[in-house]
């Protein structure tokens, strides 16, 4: 019988990388598994719809379906997350020693909607009380000038928004001071060369991040997986296929970390240590896909995309995400 042809976007990750080797199949499917950057792989589904599958960002993927468009259907697979309190760089000179210290600076963010500064929003305001309305934001390119954005929701009152001038980046003008602090999932190159006037916001971000976590409950859902609806709609028992796929794919890693303890998988001397550390914290299964197991950070994602203009109203997460991935079956 013939398989269908799937043309798969995704990031190059330990989790999924047992889907582009072909040692995890897909029942029914022929993968072609491409793997891309995320901004390229964003870009490209959203503008040209190139893929069958991709990789998308969560924000921009509930801009989509806050505003009625429904191009793309999603599973509850999240190949990235990340705690985002390392992410938040600012200007040694700017006088910034305490996430209350944000307030009335100038933030730049590559864009509003991207889904790491949505998280960073969110955090500062429920944990720290500095609000969206509270800093002047500015959008454009880390590294590259000219970066727009690829998808806008409406600003909530007192918020505002300006582009970086013309031929200007993030990192350019956070190092010279013309930008008090960063929102960004990359790290500014001039933090990386060890530039005197860049740092973070939170030096031991780890701690701060574990009891985040230990306080919340939250480990923040940065990408989602999308079908094309009209692929969806023609072969609707692809969902799950991808969906059981994708999670024996990250199965697989999980199985790789904990058992081959005589030769590291990966160059990470104290890995086993890292991996114990993580589970004490976090539970053994801390990177879980689904939606039921998702529930908590989904609905608080809900909440911030309305609480920053992302859509109007809170959507339901059961109509995020195709069908038959909401439930399984019993035997």
């Amino acid at each position: 019988m013939t398989k269908l042809r799937v043309t798969l976007a995704c990031g190059d990750y330990d989790r999924t990388r047992p889907l582009a080797d072909g040692t995890v199949q897909v029942e029914g499917v022929e993968l072609n598994y491409i793997t891309l950057g995320p901004e390229e792989t964003f870009w490209r589904m959203e503008h040209f719809e190139e893929f069958d599958v991709s990789e998308m960002s969560f924000g921009a993927y509930t801009v989509h379906r806050g505003h009625g468009e429904n191009r793309f259907i999603a599973i509850p697979v999240f190949p990235s997350r990340a705690f985002r309190h390392n992410a938040i760089y600012v200007y040694s000179g700017a006088g910034i020693e305490r996430p209350e210290d944000l307030k009335g600076k100038r933030i730049g963010v590559p864009e509003y909607n991207v889904t790491a500064a949505v998280w960073m929003r969110g955090m500062l305001q429920h944990e720290y009380g500095v609000s969206p309305s509270d800093v002047r934001w500015y959008q454009g390119g880390l590294h590259d000038p000219g970066r727009r954005e690829k998808v806008m929701g409406t600003l909530p009152p007192g918020v505002s928004i300006e582009p970086l001038p013309e031929g200007r980046t993030l990192n350019d003008m956070l190092e010279r001071g013309e930008l008090d602090a960063l929102m960004v999932p990359r790290m500014p190159r001039a933090f990386v060369e060890g530039s005197p006037n860049v740092r973070r916001l939170f030096p031991d971000y780890r701690a701060v991040e574990q009891e985040y976590f230990r306080k919340t409950g939250l480990f923040p859902i940065m990408h989602t997986i999308v079908i094309r609806t009209e692929v969806y709609e023609a072969n609707r028992w692809l969902a799950e296929s991808l969906f059981k796929a994708f999670v024996r794919a990250k199965e697989a890693c999980a199985s790789a970390m904990t058992l081959n303890t005589a030769a590291l998988p990966y160059m990470l001397p104290w890995m086993m240590d890292e991996l114990e550390q993580t589970r004490r914290i976090m539970g053994r299964d801390y990177w879980p896909y689904g939606l039921e197991a998702n529930r908590l950070p989904l609905t608080t994602f809900g909440q911030y995309a309305v609480e920053q203009g992302l859509t109007t109203t809170q959507l339901p997460l059961e109509s995020l995400f195709a069908a038959p991935t909401l439930e399984e079956f019993k035997v």
